[in-house]
């Protein structure tokens, strides 16, 4: 029997950090690493989240300034609290309806977010109107269908169990997160020049409790499926997993996690 209707939960920060904020924040390093911008550039951070992405950037672009944009009120007051650094400021807003003046940015970015959007091609849109002539525009998303092991994982052993939670998989869920339909919702926004790089990180886990605790969170889609399944049936999930991870002699658990970056110019 299919769990019930699911709607997907993004709330408090400090439970997001533990499931895959954490691992974001590897990806991030190296995400704006890749888009080598020069320093003192004004940066908006578009779906910023606990601040993982906005923090990298103060840490290694040099940015004057860093503009980070979210819907959730828990996730900004995650990220008022732990990104102190005075050119960062944080509010409320949507992707699709940026609180941003035509131009007034040299660079728009998003981190793991654009998938989660009803109208992506709205935000693609958005980022490029907020960013000058000749501006960066540049996202990541996770391979949900491929290289985003932990999740892969879950959604395997969830399917095996339960088919109907395939309609629930992000890896179908979500068609965006590959290169072919990152470039084309790029182009769609009149961005020129899109490159596409698939950015892996490692996710070690120092145990199966710290795999498996973090899904028992509520938040995000795999976790708020589990949490809508029975005891019973959460418990076989967790069997099953338990059971077919690649657990090391030490017991903890050695994945990866991909990420499809793009960049592009106004």
């Amino acid at each position: 029997m299919a769990a019930g209707p699911q709607r997907d939960v993004w709330a408090s920060g400090d439970r997001y950090e533990p499931y895959v904020g954490r691992w974001s924040r590897l990806v991030a390093r190296d995400f704006v690493d890749w888009i080598a911008a020069p320093k003192g550039l004004r940066w908006l951070d578009v779906g910023c989240g606990t601040g993982a992405l906005a923090q990298t950037v103060l840490d290694r672009a040099a940015p004057a300034e860093v503009l980070g944009v979210d819907p959730s009120d828990g996730f900004l007051a995650n990220a008022r609290r732990y990104v102190t650094d005075p050119r960062a400021r944080f509010e409320i807003g949507d992707a699709q309806a940026l609180p941003a003046g035509d131009g007034a940015f040299d660079a728009a970015v998003s981190g793991l977010v654009l998938n989660f959007v009803s109208d992506q091609a709205m935000a693609a849109r958005e980022m490029r109107r907020a960013v000058k002539p000749g501006g960066i525009v540049a996202a990541y998303l996770w391979d949900y269908a491929g290289e985003m092991q932990m999740m892969r994982r879950f959604w395997d052993a969830a399917v095996a169990l339960d088919p109907d939670a395939r309609a629930k998989d992000e890896g179908v869920r979500f068609p965006l997160c590959r290169p072919e339909p990152l470039k084309a919702l790029f182009a769609g926004a009149g961005l020129r020049d899109a490159t596409v790089k698939a950015i892996d990180v490692p996710t070690v886990f120092k145990d199966f409790d710290d795999f498996w605790t973090p899904f028992l969170s509520g938040q995000a889609p795999a976790p708020g499926y589990c949490m809508s399944l029975s005891e019973e049936r959460r418990a076989a999930l967790r069997e099953r997993l338990r059971a077919t991870l690649p657990v090391r002699a030490d017991g903890s658990i050695a994945l990866i996690a991909r990420a499809f970056a793009i960049r592009a110019v106004k």
